[in-house]
C-alpha cells in the first residue's frame, strides 16, 4: 500500500516556524514527509532538514518523496530522543521544530497495521515495527485493573471497568487476537456503543502501546531548549489529553511573575524561555475539516524561543 497522509494545517505550520532559507529545521514525526515537503521547498542549499520517525516504513516514504533534495538528513528513531539524535549528527541548536502527534492515513488504513476497527487484522498498533510490545499482549496479559486504567486514562472512557472485565472474561475462553474481535467486545458491553466510544478504546490502546504521553512532556521540553534565539516550536495534538500537556508546558516555559501586583518590581526569580504565540490553539479551517474528516479534533500551538532567558 502506497504511504499517503494529508498533512494537517500545512499553511499554518509553515506560516508558525517562519523558515529562515539558511536555518536548520527538524520534523519530529516526518511520516511521508508532508510537512517537510514544504519545509524543505523554503530552505536554500545552506539549510537542513533533519526528518525523525519510529516508523521504518514512514522513513522510506519520506526518503522516495524528497530523494531530489541533498540537505536533509533522515533518523530512525523517537522524537523523545531528539537532543540525541542531533547531537549525533553534530547539531546543538535548531531553528524551527515540527510535532505532528497523530497517527498517518497510511497507518490507519493499512489493515497489517491494526490501528483501526474497521478494518479485521492482528491486534498490533505498532508505531515501530521493532518493538516487542504490541496491542494484543496488552489485551491478552494486562491485569483486569491496568487495562482499565489505560481505557480511561487515555481513552476517557466511562465504561472502561466494564470493557476490561469483559475482555478478561472473553480471553479465559481464548486469546483475542484481532481488531474486530476486540470491537465486538466492546459492543457486547453496550449494544448501543458510539463509534466515539470504539474510537476512544483503540485511542487508548495505541498510545499505550506506544508510549506516546509518556515522554511526551520530556520531548517538548528538550525541544524548547533546543531552539536558537526566535526559534519556533510548533505542536499539532489530536486529543485533550496530548493537548493539555502542551499548553501546560508551554506555560511552565514562558514563565509567569508570581509576586503582587503592587511589588515595584519582580522578586520571585521567575525564569522565562520564550512566548506562547497562540494564546489559544490554531484548529483547521471549515474547508479542511470537511476535505479531510481527520483533521476535525486537530489542534496547533506554536512557542518562540526567547534572545536569552529572561527573568
Amino acid at each position: 500500500m502506497e504511504f499517503k497522509h494529508e498533512p494537517i494545517m500545512l499553511q499554518e505550520c509553515i506560516e508558525g516556524l517562519h523558515i529562515k532559507p539558511n536555518g536548520i529545521y527538524v520534523d519530529g514525526t516526518i511520516g511521508g514527509a508532508g510537512h517537510s515537503s514544504k519545509i524543505i521547498e523554503r530552505l536554500s542549499q545552506e539549510g537542513l532538514l533533519v526528518g525523525i520517525d519510529r516508523d521504518e516504513e514512514a522513513l522510506c516514504a519520506s526518503k522516495e518523496r524528497l530523494k531530489n533534495y541533498e540537505n536533509v538528513r533522515y533518523v530512525w528513531g523517537k522524537h523523545e530522543d531528539m537532543k540525541d539524535h542531533l547531537a549525533s549528527l553534530n547539531i546543538q541548536k535548531v531553528d524551527g521544530i515540527l510535532l505532528d502527534l497523530g497517527v498517518s492515513s497510511y497507518q490507519i488504513d493499512e489493515p497489517s497495521r491494526g490501528f483501526s476497527y474497521t478494518k479485521e487484522a492482528r491486534l498490533d498498533m505498532r508505531m515501530d515495527q521493532n518493538q516487542s510490545l504490541d496491542a494484543e499482549y496488552v489485551v491478552n496479559q494486562y491485569p483486569e485493573e491496568k487495562l482499565a486504567n489505560v481505557f480511561f486514562e487515555y481513552g476517557e472512557e466511562k465504561l472502561s471497568r466494564k470493557i476490561a472485565n469483559k475482555i478478561c472474561k472473553m480471553r479465559e475462553e481464548k486469546p483475542i487476537e484481532t481488531t474486530t474481535e476486540l470491537a465486538d467486545i466492546i459492543r457486547m458491553v453496550n449494544p448501543k456503543t458510539t463509534v466515539d466510544s470504539l474510537k476512544r478504546v483503540f485511542q487508548a490502546l495505541r498510545i499505550e502501546v506506544n508510549g506516546e504521553l509518556r515522554d511526551l512532556q520530556k520531548a517538548v521540553r528538550d525541544s524548547i531548549m533546543l531552539l536558537n534565539p526566535g526559534g519556533r516550536l510548533c505542536v499539532i495534538t489530536f486529543h485533550s489529553l496530548e493537548d493539555r500537556i502542551i499548553k501546560n508546558t508551554f506555560i511552565e516555559y514562558e514563565g509567569r511573575c508570581t509576586c503582587p501586583k503592587d511589588f515595584p518590581k519582580c522578586v520571585c526569580g521567575y525564569v522565562s524561555y520564550g512566548k506562547i504565540l497562540t494564546k489559544k490553539p490554531i484548529i483547521p479551517s471549515i474547508e479542511e475539516q470537511e476535505r479531510n474528516p481527520r483533521s476535525k479534533s486537530a489542534k496547533l500551538r506554536i512557542f518562540e524561543r526567547n534572545d536569552q532567558e529572561r527573568v
